[in-house]
């Protein structure tokens, strides 16, 4: 991504979602909740919640997602993943979400019981990939269904051909949209869209933007995603990543030139890595361009 974008771009007609995480303390309970609320007011198309590997967040997150079915005027998205869990198994999770309202999932093979980095071994009797996950959440019933998408390679594929040949499979198998990893560099994004295309793919692939809340943080992220933190990014935010305040201006500001240049490119979705706070993607959202639905013009 080069140069500055100074005027706000067209967002009439595009569509915005947001991922949450479930909280593990009261406290991040609250920020969650204060989180959820207040970005409602972009009118997103869906909100997703995280689910940890082999279900290690299943109670958690079906409380979230059933809260949010139940008592907002949101549509929720369950991730789900397939990591450590016989079929049967993820079959039952997928019935429990149902039962709770939950008509989308995040299809998710997961990161390797061992954690990232080691080698992922697929349960014996469970699913092998995110693409037999999603053949069998189509089994199971007439779900909408998101998968992943790697602009700059999953870490543990061997070049960015197999990492689309993977999500080529998923969609074969019946999803519908793919979520990107983060990314900052939007020449990634446009050649990783051009050789999806190229191959036949033709689900709308939305891509995640995540507003830097912590650069060393989002640096360890990367690390771990196979992500990139252009050197750009960190001359805009190294120098002051101990300093809230102006963290936050030139944080967001940064977000949404990224977003207004997407715009410019033709992307009409996008998908939000929120942290389970408000304040800074909404400020993004704000400087691109976007307008709240809950606020009278």
């Amino acid at each position: 991504m080069s140069g500055i974008i100074k005027a706000n771009a067209d967002t009439s007609g595009l569509t915005l979602s947001f991922e949450f995480f479930p909280p593990k303390t009261p406290e991040m309970e609250s920020q969650l909740w204060e989180a959820v609320d207040d970005l409602a007011g972009w009118a997103p198309s869906f909100v997703s919640v995280t689910y940890g590997a082999g279900g290690s967040t299943k109670a958690p997150t079906l409380c979230a997602v059933s809260r949010i079915a139940s008592q907002t005027t949101l549509t929720p998205a369950a991730h789900l993943t397939c990591v450590g869990a016989a079929c049967e198994e993820v079959d039952a999770v997928v019935a429990e979400f149902a039962a709770a309202g939950v008509k989308h999932f995040v299809a998710l093979r997961g990161d390797p019981a061992g954690g990232i980095g080691t080698a992922y071994v697929p349960h014996p009797n469970g699913y092998a990939n995110g693409a037999e996950l999603v053949a069998g959440l189509k089994r199971l019933g007439d779900y909408e269904i998101s998968v992943s998408a790697y602009p700059e390679k999953h870490p543990e594929s061997a070049d960015v051909d197999a990492d689309i040949d993977m999500l080529k499979r998923k969609v074969d198998n019946g999803a519908t949209r793919a979520l990107t990893q983060f990314f900052f560099d939007n020449d990634h994004y446009e050649r990783y869209l051009e050789r999806v295309r190229a191959a036949g793919i033709d689900i709308p692939i939305v891509p995640g933007i995540l507003p830097v809340h912590n650069l060393a943080q989002v640096r360890k992220f990367a690390g771990m995603a196979g992500a990139s933190v252009p050197d750009f990014v960190v001359a805009r935010l190294g120098t002051i990543d101990d300093d809230s305040e102006r963290r936050f201006v030139a944080a967001a500001a940064l977000a949404a030139e990224q977003v207004q240049d997407l715009i410019r490119r033709g992307v009409t979705e996008f998908h939000f890595y929120t942290m389970n706070r408000s304040a800074l993607v909404s400020e993004v959202l704000r400087r691109s361009g976007f307008r709240r639905t809950d606020v009278a013009a």
